[in-house]
């Protein structure tokens, strides 16, 4: 009966680069890498409920956006796999709604924003105050990544009374526009990749998606070990081993969460797309993914 060491399930052909690292680091650590995706998920399914195939722990790359792969997680689950990111974490913690009020309970700060609930509960709601968000402002689901729902340059409240229609079991966030200071030649944005107790700051451009790590110069200069101290705290609340985060650093010098967490990483190579993560960044993620694997060998 073959038994891995760790399951791989993926379906976007971009991951490609990423599973050839996870491949390598895996061997790297004497590790076996079982790999389900969509053209063998059928036979996988079938050799997992009948015991002919095990696994000891689970990275599911692919049951967000086909509901195909959710078995392989709930085996996972019933067979006491250890499940890096678990699904009832996954699913926590893309509301951003949940995570803005966590986040302020554990004292991070976060841009100033108004929760409504979903239209589907609450048609009618008591007009909210939105001058302290400021003109324009942005208006984003609280659910739902890249960018998909969300009005940037809203204006009026009519606007967003009416966004909220658009995913009505959805809670929606109105939020201020966040201004950041100039550190060195650069606007102080920045995306932060965590993965196993390893946090990687790295400048990022909202416009251009282009990610530069940041130096160990620059943090000490720019004090950035804060985006470290801040993505930690994070993952104590989300209790996700994989996730990013962005956060931008604001005139008034505090350091702002903007984008709150997400778990699943865009892992291209920067050497392949511009707008991709730094190769040497996504080799360590796959090294540390399989460190975490090693620790939970059965």
């Amino acid at each position: 009966m073959p038994h891995y060491d760790l399951c791989l399930t993926w379906n976007w052909e971009y991951d490609a680069d990423f599973v050839r690292l996870l491949e390598t680091a895996c061997q790297a650590h004497g590790l076996s890498l079982l790999q389900i995706r969509p053209d063998n998920l059928a036979a996988s399914l079938i050799q997992l409920n009948n015991g002919a195939t095990t696994f000891a722990a689970l990275l599911d790359r692919a049951s967000e956006v086909d509901e195909r792969f959710l078995p392989v997680e709930a085996w996972a689950f019933t067979h006491n796999a250890y499940r890096i990111n678990p699904r009832e974490c996954s699913l926590w913690s893309e509301d951003k709604a949940t995570m803005h009020l966590e986040f302020i309970a554990h004292g991070l700060y976060t841009p100033h924003t108004i929760i409504l609930p979903p239209y589907a509960e609450k048609p009618k709601i008591p007009p909210p105050n939105l001058n302290p968000l400021g003109n324009p402002f942005v208006i984003k689901p609280a659910r739902g990544g890249g960018g998909e729902g969300v009005v940037l340059e809203a204006a009026s409240l009519e606007q967003a009374l009416a966004t909220r229609q658009r995913y009505p079991d959805e809670k929606y966030l109105l939020q201020a526009h966040v201004r950041t200071q100039r550190l060195g030649s650069r606007p102080a944005w920045y995306r932060v990749l965590y993965c196993t107790e390893q946090a990687y700051p790295c400048w990022w451009d909202p416009d251009s998606h282009v990610y530069t790590p940041a130096s160990p110069a620059e943090e000490v200069e720019f004090c950035l070990s804060t985006l470290r101290e801040i993505t930690h705290r994070i993952a104590d609340i989300s209790k996700l081993s994989i996730f990013s985060t962005e956060i931008a650093y604001t005139p008034e010098g505090l350091f702002l969460v903007v984008d709150y967490v997400n778990d699943q990483i865009d892992l291209r190579l920067q050497s392949k797309a511009a707008d991709g993560v730094p190769d040497a960044i996504v080799e360590n993620i796959a090294s540390g993914i399989a460190r975490l694997a090693e620790s939970h060998h059965k």
